[in-house]
């Protein structure tokens, strides 16, 4: 009899944590119904579909920003002690001061994704037209699309974006950036042994192929890897990783164009598409050839990265030459192909701890946050948002309370550090091709001002 009881508890018990599963994504879905839908795009009106007044900007946000809390948010939020998470903080504060703002949006893509209407007529960055074989092979084998379950029964979650500024130096906020349940990391800034003053946990590393770690050693055990995917070279790029195939020939288009230089033919005229384009030559000659690839091709964002030697293509070429030889399966040096510099063969993460990043926050930070040119839905000049407030617009999203720490840089300061881990200064900074560095600045500025997010080392 004791015996049926708990048999009957056992099945009363399975039946009951069916239901709450079933329940709980139901009610995912249904949060992401809205955005899926392409009748819910408003661009011109708040979220209530009223004509926007005089107070606000030409994007929409208001024009005059308190550091007070409106009365009704003061309300609600009165009874929370200090340091508790406020449950839906940043979207509250974020709809106040831009009532266009709309927070359901997946955070990455998952197997629904040629649904989304806000992303599927836009080719990368800003979606992904003409990606669908390959995303739909890459979810295929990693088969996760959320953040760990952990996290994700968090009632409220609060999120840091840890940049790589040299603001971040000699701070001691290692262990305040810590006491986040969100820690975003972006490319490749190390952790061991600037813990003291970047803490050392890390939730989720932002990257794109050639800001990803090259030493498997470098990443974090417990975290996730996640693609912002800028071009479709990049996705190209993440099904070799997650399939764990070789990606060779890095830095091979690069490397063609310095051992094409001699002294019986003209210098190469060096183009680029933004972001890391196929690189292409012409016979124009040019005695600025390695300045301007410098200056376009190998500056990403703010980081300045050498034009190769041809010391270094001949280790690369010697490099390619002895892993196709050892290398077993079928060529695939194409995979590193279209990249402005050397990129990642090998990210030490199962399947499973990978994600590709909602190209959504790129397009919304670019256009409707940010207001860069929109140039048809095409990458252009100027009108790529940073990594840094691409991870901002995803935590507004996706987190309940946002900080950020280790951004801005003062131009006024040429002599200080650019990065926390290097000694390069802050005068090496040339001018972005594909950023709009003073646009950004306002966006964030309006945030911080607004209380939306908080700025631990004031750098904004």
């Amino acid at each position: 009899m004791g015996l049926l009881v708990f048999v009957r508890n056992l099945l009363l018990a399975l039946c009951l944590f069916l239901v709450l599963g079933f329940l709980y994504y139901s009610a995912w879905k249904l949060h992401l119904l809205q955005w899926e839908d392409p009748n819910s795009v408003v661009l011109s009106f708040d979220s209530a579909g009223q004509t926007l007044g005089a107070e606000y900007d030409r994007l929409g946000f208001l024009l005059k920003l308190d550091s007070k809390l409106p009365a009704e948010l003061a309300t609600k939020y009165a009874n929370f002690s200090e340091g508790a998470c406020k449950p839906g903080y940043a979207s509250a504060l974020m709809t106040a001061i831009f009532p266009r703002f709309s927070k359901p949006a997946p955070m990455f893509l998952d197997d629904s994704f040629r649904k989304w209407a806000r992303i599927r007529e836009f080719v990368p960055p800003f979606g992904i037209k003409g990606q669908d074989n390959l995303i739909k092979a890459i979810l295929s084998v990693t088969k996760e699309y959320r953040l760990t379950p952990a996290l994700d029964s968090l009632s409220c979650r609060r999120c840091i974006i840890v940049g790589n500024g040299g603001v971040l130096a000699n701070k001691s906020l290692g262990s305040r950036i810590d006491d986040y349940d969100i820690v975003v990391r972006l490319n490749s800034a190390p952790v061991k042994g600037f813990e003291k003053d970047v803490g050392s946990k890390t939730t989720l590393r932002i990257t794109y192929p050639e800001g990803a770690m090259q030493r498997p050693e470098q990443y974090e055990r417990d975290s996730l890897f996640v693609l912002a995917g800028f071009k479709w070279q990049d996705f190209k790029w993440l099904k070799y990783i997650v399939y764990k195939e070789r990606v060779l020939g890095a830095y091979r288009d690069a490397c063609q164009l310095v051992q094409a230089r001699s002294p019986l033919s003209p210098q190469p005229a060096i183009t680029s598409h933004p972001r890391g384009g196929v690189l292409q030559s012409s016979g124009r000659s040019s005695s600025n050839t390695q300045a301007s690839y410098a200056r376009r091709m190998m500056t990403d964002g703010l980081r300045i990265h050498p034009f190769p030697s041809k010391a270094k293509c001949r280790q690369c070429q010697v490099g390619s030459k002895r892993e196709r030889r050892q290398k077993s399966g079928p060529e695939i040096q194409s995979a590193s192909d279209g990249f402005w510099k050397s990129v990642a063969t090998r990210v030490p993460k199962e399947p499973p701890e990978i994600r590709i990043l909602n190209p959504y926050f790129i397009q919304e930070a670019a256009f409707t946050l940010i207001g860069l040119p929109f140039n048809n839905g095409l990458m252009g000049r100027g009108n790529i948002p940073t990594l840094g407030s691409v991870a901002v617009t995803m935590a507004l999203h996706g987190c309940d309370e946002v900080a950020v720490a280790g951004f801005g840089y003062d131009m006024s300061t040429p002599n200080a550090p650019l990065h926390y881990y290097e000694t390069v200064r802050m005068a090496a900074i040339k001018e972005s091709w594909t950023h709009n560095i003073q646009r950004e600045k306002e966006f964030l500025r309006k945030l911080v001002k607004a209380r939306v997010i908080t700025d631990l080392t004031s750098g904004i």
